[in-house]
């Protein structure tokens, strides 16, 4: 499998959170080709401003692998990873994050941080962005149109 199949699996993630009400972000943790976690957004099903898709996916990596370290795993996720998310990714020891599409509000990689190369840290995560950018920008912007009509109109599109 390669960048490009991973971060499908990631957006079938996403499709899951659309599902549930949940803004669409989808994550997988991959180890030596292996899916050992997945998560999608869940912060408010959970009542649990932590639960973001990719702390979800590292949770449950960890629990796979029995280790609070994810060190050598890749993190792929479909929309360019919060302040908090990039930081759990530093703690947890993850190698690489691939993302689809930045988030310009609030992407800490590119748009309005790059956190993972703050001074400092005792770890560095190596980041892709733009891995099937176009199909991971276009499940968010058709939920938060759908949204939008909903609220202007009181009916869902």
């Amino acid at each position: 499998m390669d960048h490009d199949d991973y971060m499908r699996l990631a957006l079938a993630q996403a499709a899951l959170a659309r599902e549930a009400g949940e803004v669409p972000v989808g994550a997988v943790v991959v180890l030596d080709g292996v899916v050992v976690g997945a998560g999608f957004n869940q912060p408010i099903a959970a009542t649990d401003p932590t639960a973001h898709a990719e702390v979800v996916a590292m949770r449950a990596a960890a629990a796979a692998l029995n280790n609070y370290r994810l060190t050598g795993a890749t993190m792929y996720v479909t929309v360019e990873p919060c302040l908090m998310c990039v930081g759990a990714m530093v703690h947890a020891r993850i190698r690489t994050l691939v993302f689809g599409a930045t988030e310009p509000r609030s992407g800490a990689i590119v748009s309005m941080a790059s956190a993972h190369e703050f001074p400092g840290l005792n770890h560095r995560v190596a980041a892709t962005g733009g891995v099937l950018e176009d199909e991971c920008r276009a499940i968010i912007q058709e939920f938060f149109k759908a949204r939008r009509a909903t609220a202007r109109t009181g009916d869902p599109e």
